[in-house]
């Protein structure tokens, strides 16, 4: 069975730093996309940023482009998510997504899901 598993998050301030990692198990995806979104309480699911297999290529959202960094080791199976100059609009619950089919933009292009990990910005 596979399963992604997110941590890292928590509570911190604004203008804070924190780093997200998920970690796969069950199958590799060293030669898949993985990516992560986010979900803030009364908002729809937003993408945040896909890195492809090779780590060559990233996107991000145009929120967090030039804050956050999306990463891989592929021997570990993991991506990782560090964030900078941490925002209270950021607060939400982070997922790590993996082995997308389409766009990498849409929630529906992504098969694999992580259970979420929450960030709390205060200001």
């Amino acid at each position: 069975q596979v399963h992604l598993v997110e941590s890292g998050g928590g509570l911190v301030q604004a203008g804070d730093s924190l780093t997200l990692s998920c970690s796969a198990s069950g199958r590799t995806f060293s030669s898949e996309p993985m990516g992560w979104f986010r979900q803030a309480p009364g908002k729809e699911r937003e993408f945040v940023a896909v890195i492809s297999w090779s780590g060559g290529t990233t996107y991000y959202a145009d929120s967090v482009k030039g804050r956050f960094t999306i990463s891989r080791d592929n021997a570990k199976n993991t991506v990782y998510l560090q964030m900078n100059s941490l925002k209270s609009e950021d607060t939400a619950v982070y997922y790590c997504v993996a082995d997308p089919e389409g766009s990498w933009r849409n929630p529906s292009d992504y098969g694999y899901w992580g259970q979420g990990t929450q960030v709390t910005v205060s200001s």
